[in-house]
């Protein structure tokens, strides 16, 4: 059996350690912070709890599987909480929508009952072609490794696949195909920053991202999701892998196969195998040295556009907000003024004026004591970059939005500055210090463009044993996808041993 490293302890770089330990690999964890969870954080200050990376767990069949494989069920280890609400939607109008938890049906009764006319209908139209588009693509592109553009024309004699897939559509023209009201138009706009993109940019593909909330549940884990990482970290300990925090790796020690890592310390790791649980271009730009077999992976992320980043408030509140949901999204009149300032199509980036804000507001007792509420406040942002954008370490811009955020939410009709008994605010800049993504970029490379699906940084690399896993590389960002990338990574593994 082989040795293998892994280069930071997110939950994709944990899902691979675990299932290649499972195998009987030696494995060994080197992660800079103090801690596990990568981007699946959490903040406390007293019996307030707020998970500050997801903040929904959504087709729990992926860890369900990691899980059996890997010694015992999910279950055992967490409580999952059905929604009976997913999300409270106030449009900009208005207009409120209450999203059932699960079931395309019902949540097409809901849209109907809120917004009239054939919206339920165009609706359930719309899921029908998403769930196409996942019958085509779960098993050739997410459950499998992507071979760049040669994977979309494997498939160019299977017209029909191609056809379904609109591989050259944005999501917003696959949409406008099939609903008219522009409310419900914003609400599918929001899936495509699931992956930091705009979507007017982005895949139609990405249709696929409400269906599988719709289809297969929005889920609340007790205690909040970054339990998720605390029950995979026991997992992995249970299996004898080794975890060395505080250890930053300075880079990997790489000709035409990878022979292990150094950490900024000067200590060599030695290893068959290492897999990478980083920012892709951070790898490729800093930890690996220049090469013509690094080339081609160097260029193309060259290209590509970075993931937005998130401004976020949390916020401990006395008293409870009525009406308020476990998840809740308002809405701006101008979303396209959103994602053009963002990623600065229209001029200089710089932060959104009039902002789409989401609170999660846990309905959860390990999370909120009684008669309080913990509030997760996430806005859009233009990464951190200083020399070219937005400086997202002037404490002058950083206090000026927090209160800008929170006359916003005053004016859609939440005023909760009196009760705010504590609160912190963090930063793209403090993500990048805290993920080392840099600028805090939150999904690696967005989705900007028809084909970037196709485009991601792939799992196996250039470079013998040496494997991206995680939200940066294929398939993409978020639990579900992160943990299909770890399958994939110690799948091929497992084959090539």
């Amino acid at each position: 059996m082989a040795k293998v490293l892994v280069i930071g302890s997110g939950m994709g770089g944990m899902a691979c350690a675990a299932r290649l330990a499972s195998k009987g690999h030696r494995v060994t964890v080197v992660e800079q912070s103090d801690t596990w969870g990568g981007k699946l954080g959490l903040v406390r200050h007293g019996e307030h709890v707020f998970d500050t990376g997801p903040s929904l767990f959504t087709l729990p069949a992926v860890y369900r599987d990691l899980f059996l494989k890997t010694g015992a069920p999910l279950e055992d280890s967490i409580e999952m909480v059905d929604l009976e609400t997913a999300f409270r939607y106030q449009f900009s109008d208005g207009t409120v929508l209450k999203m059932p938890g699960v079931g395309i049906g019902k949540c097409a009764d809901a849209i109907g009952d809120c917004l009239g006319g054939d919206s339920a209908d165009q609706w359930r139209s719309f899921m029908k072609r998403a769930a196409d588009v996942w019958a085509v693509t779960r098993k050739p592109f997410l459950e499998s490794e992507l071979n760049g553009m040669k994977s979309l024309l494997s498939m160019a004699w299977r017209v029909n696949d191609i056809k379904t897939i609109a591989p050259f559509a944005t999501l917003r023209e696959i949409t406008e195909k099939y609903i008219s009201d522009p409310r419900l138009i914003t609400l599918v706009d929001r899936y495509a920053t699931y992956t930091g993109s705009d979507p007017r940019k982005a895949p139609a593909a990405l249709a696929t991202v409400p269906y599988i909330e719709q289809m297969f549940g929005a889920y609340h884990i007790s205690g909040g999701v970054r339990e998720l990482g605390r029950a995979l970290f026991e997992r992995c300990e249970k299996l004898g892998i080794e975890f060395r925090f505080n250890t930053s790796i300075e880079n990997i020690s790489a000709t035409s196969r990878v022979h292990g890592a150094t950490s900024s310390n000067g200590e060599f790791f030695a290893a068959d195998i290492v897999v990478a649980n980083a920012d892709a271009a951070n790898v490729y730009e800093h930890l690996l040295p220049k090469s013509s077999a690094t080339k081609s992976a160097r260029n193309s992320l060259a290209k590509s556009t970075p993931s937005l980043s998130g401004f976020v408030l949390l916020f401990a509140l006395s008293g409870t907000t009525p009406g308020l949901e476990h998840h809740n999204v308002y809405f701006p009149a101008d979303y396209e003024n959103e994602f053009d300032s963002v990623f600065g199509f229209a001029g200089p980036k710089r932060p959104v004026q009039d902002p789409t804000v989401y609170i999660c507001a846990p309905k959860d007792s390990k999370m909120s004591p009684t008669g309080t509420e913990s509030w997760f406040t996430l806005i859009n942002a233009p990464r951190h970059e200083p020399d070219s954008g937005v400086d997202w370490n002037d404490s002058t811009l950083i206090s000026s939005y927090r209160n800008h955020v929170i006359g916003t939410l005053g004016r859609r009709g939440l005023n909760f500055e009196e009760r705010i008994s504590w609160e912190q605010v963090i930063t793209p800049a403090d993500l990048e210090t805290r993920t080392y993504a840099p600028g805090g970029s939150i999904y690696g490379t967005s989705s900007n463009g028809v084909r970037s699906a196709f485009l991601r940084p792939q799992n196996v690399t250039a470079i013998e044993n040496l494997y991206l896993v995680g939200g940066s590389s294929h398939p993409g960002g978020g639990l579900p996808l992160v943990g299909m990338s770890a399958e994939i990574v110690a799948n091929h593994i497992g084959r090539a041993s």
